[in-house]
């Protein structure tokens, strides 16, 4: 899922120093120096990593690996989806990865938008970065629809985001009001009343898909909030330990609760009553699904390794990977791949999956990446100043 993670890490304020005694120069001065370059390195890294561009060593492995993982993830889950009826397993491993591969997404998210600050260069990134595939995918998934859909009909409206273009609405949304989260004294009490009334708010309607645009609001400031210790806590070994039985459980909770429960809570994009439940039931299930995605998101983390990999450069072309899968994945709907009978075995799912996660592994590749970036990372310098366009990239 350019890069959807793509500004920089917020700088943390160095630590109050020992005001008793003026530092001596070979004890202290050096190492004061040495932390100043680390934090320096730690702010470059964090700007790479969300600027969707190669960058070499200075990359860290870790978000790259995770933004992979967490993309095949979305890919296998697309593929799931219309082996659910035929398979209890099949539901129980969709549910369990709808709970958080797209939460785990928009946590790095907000992680990486920390120094947004609605700067004119950062609002320029944003615009080629975001709105510009936004309006462009938009319009090619609904021509999409209307070829291999046979539906010549369907309209062409940038207010109803259609299949995968919700999160780049969702994206724009969210970084815009970053700078308003940043001054809010407790950011994600906040943003979880508002994902509660949200859901017990049928009233809000399609436009602009703003249903899951609140809904999955405080995942997004919940990475606005995190700082890097948090992130080395769900990688250490005990986490690590502790990551296995608890999903575990809660795969073997979501094999139980597969013909019982409604899918589309994970989907976060209709309310309460619009799934036939009480408004009651909304904030409720917002709060529980929210502890649970959480719990797993750290469960994911704790298994992404932080290591170089052959798949980490592939952590920079997420959003590629993302957009595009999409035409393979409801193309095979409309083409009618999932009525062959053998799909719905064992055997067929297993391919499936293979096939699900070696597409969405091609789509992030360089090459791919190459043919695409005049549509997904645009310099637009016919439509921007050239000091401001050139500063937007500098920024990413």
């Amino acid at each position: 899922m350019s890069d959807p993670v793509q500004l920089r890490a917020h700088r943390s304020p160095l630590p109050a120093q020992n005001l008793a005694a003026p530092p001596a120069p070979t004890a202290t001065t050096a190492p004061q120096k040495s932390h100043a370059q680390s934090r320096q390195q730690s702010s470059r890294q964090g700007r790479q990593a969300g600027s969707g561009k190669d960058s070499g060593t200075t990359r860290d492995a870790f978000f790259d690996n995770a933004k992979y993982l967490a993309i095949v993830l979305v890919a296998m889950g697309h593929a799931w989806e219309p082996l659910r009826d035929g398979s209890r397993a099949a539901s129980a491993l969709y549910i369990t990865v709808y709970a958080f591969h797209m939460p785990a997404f928009i946590v790095i998210s907000g992680y990486f938008s920390r120094n947004f600050d609605a700067s004119p260069a950062r609002i320029k990134r944003l615009i080629t970065g975001v709105a510009v595939p936004y309006v462009v995918f938009e319009v090619a998934y609904t021509m999409f629809k209307r070829v291999a859909g046979h539906d010549p009909t369907y309209p062409i409206s940038l207010l109803d985001p259609w299949y995968l273009t919700w999160f780049l609405i969702a994206l724009f949304v969210w970084r815009l009001t970053t700078p308003l989260w940043k001054v809010i004294r407790r950011p994600l009490p906040l943003a979880l009343v508002i994902a509660a009334l949200a859901s017990l708010s049928p009233e809000i309607g399609n436009d602009l898909d703003l249903q899951r645009v609140l809904q999955f609001l405080p995942f997004f400031v919940l990475g606005l909030c995190l700082k890097p210790e948090h992130f080395q806590l769900v990688r250490g070994r005990r986490a690590r330990t502790v990551a296995l039985p608890v999903a575990a459980g809660a795969l073997a909770f979501a094999y139980w609760a597969a013909p019982r429960m409604n899918a589309a809570w994970f989907y976060h994009r209709d309310s309460a009553q619009e799934l036939g439940s009480p408004a009651w039931v909304g904030p409720v299930m917002t709060l529980a699904m929210f502890g649970c995605s959480v719990v797993l998101t750290a469960c994911f983390f704790a298994w992404v390794p932080g290591r170089r990999m052959w798949c980490t450069a592939l952590g920079a072309g997420t959003l590629y990977g993302y957009l595009l899968h999409g035409f393979v994945a409801k193309g095979s709907r409309f083409w009618g791949w999932y009525d062959v009978d053998w799909v719905h075995t064992p055997w067929g799912e297993v391919v499936v999956t293979l096939g699900a996660m070696c597409l969405v592994t091609a789509l992030c590749t360089p090459p791919v990446r190459r043919v695409f970036r005049f549509v997904m990372e645009p310099r637009m310098e016919w439509a921007l100043r050239r000091d401001s366009a050139r500063s937007a990239r500098q920024h990413g």
